[in-house]
């Protein structure tokens, strides 16, 4: 949370809540936005931030309770001082600009900050409550209408002649296979956005409670492995060499060996990468065609790199010769996808 923009006169319902919250001569600053519809607004000199967010009730209300769940574990989330969910504003805690992305961008010490964030998974992990909130399942169904994303996406992009749904019929079926190891999968509340932009170092806080924790109102109960891929294998960046392992050894010494045999975590681990990265091949395009937000194109080459890796180290091999059969040459031209992008900086 860094740049700020100077705002416009407010609307009713803004004045009317910050009013109630006694912050009317509060100097307010809109936040960049990213991907979804919220907005936030930094209270200069208050130490809070405004959360807007009145086209999703269902989110709101989730980013209140997992709030409150996830303080009440022991890690650290903005404290919400306020909300009214009726216009879908809240109050919260500003953690201040320090971001993973920003501080790497900085020169801090990226494996320092990544263990930090890899022992706040092992504390969530860890935690006999975790899983105790109220939250979506992330079943198989839901994996599966992800990776269709790439079906309907990727697909008609790349090769208009090729029958999408056709294609997609056979792709979920292998997908469907793959996941039936994930139903014995232990449960744990998954964050589903934990990458650098989403973690914070918050100075003077100790131990995993110096790792702040943003953007978790899309939270789900699902396999544990899938925060800590979306950290290692993050679309946005390229990880010092050698790091990503070194952070799989610390996570795997440190987290209970109740939890699964290494073995097993590990080749969740690149299933649910390969899920990931092939369900973002087709978002991103979406976000640029359907959405008009042509930035995300600028991560195409890396993902595509990501997904291919992911599958052959997930043994997803009738997946992976779907795709060579289908769509030949596939990699190199969803990377070729960012192209313009480039050219337009």
């Amino acid at each position: 949370m860094n740049a700020a923009t100077i705002l416009p006169p407010l609307d009713r319902p803004i004045v009317t809540f910050l009013a109630r919250h006694g912050l009317s001569d509060a100097a307010i600053e809109r936040l960049p936005s990213d991907a979804s519809p919220r907005r936030y607004y930094r209270l200069t000199g208050e130490g809070k931030l405004l959360m807007e967010d009145r086209t999703d009730p269902v989110g709101f209300a989730a980013f209140i309770r997992l709030a409150r769940h996830l303080g009440g574990l022991g890690l650290s989330v903005p404290r919400v001082h306020g909300a009214d969910p009726a216009v879908g504003l809240a109050l919260i805690e500003d953690f201040g600009t320090g971001t993973y992305g920003a501080l790497l961008a900085q020169g801090r010490d990226e494996n320092a900050l990544y263990a930090l964030a890899i022992d706040a998974l092992v504390h969530l992990h860890s935690h006999a409550n975790a899983a105790d909130v109220t939250a979506p399942v992330y079943d198989t169904d839901t994996l599966l209408d992800e990776v269709s994303r790439f079906s309907h996406w990727f697909v008609p992009t790349f090769a208009p002649q090729v029958d999408v749904e056709a294609f997609d019929a056979s792709f979920r079926l292998l997908w469907e296979n793959a996941f039936e190891r994930l139903k014995i999968a232990p449960q744990t509340l998954v964050l589903r956005d934990f990458h650098i932009d989403n973690l914070m170092l918050l100075e003077g806080r100790t131990g995993v409670a110096a790792c702040g924790l943003l953007d978790f109102q899309d939270g789900v109960l699902g396999p544990a492995e899938y925060d800590l891929m979306s950290l290692l294998q993050d679309a946005r960046r390229d990880l010092a060499p050698g790091l990503e392992q070194a952070m799989l050894d610390r996570y795997l010494a440190a987290v209970p060996a109740s939890c699964c045999p290494s073995e097993e975590i590990l080749h969740r681990y690149h299933l649910l990468a390969a899920q990931r990265h092939t369900r973002l091949a087709g978002q991103f395009l979406r976000l640029h065609q359907r959405d008009g937000k042509p930035g995300y194109l600028r991560f195409m080459p890396r993902v595509m790199w990501q997904m291919q890796t992911a599958l052959k180290d997930a043994g997803l091999i009738e997946i992976a010769q779907l795709l060579d059969t289908t769509l030949p040459g596939w990699r190199d031209a969803g990377a070729a996808l960012s192209k313009p992008v480039e050219r337009d900086r």
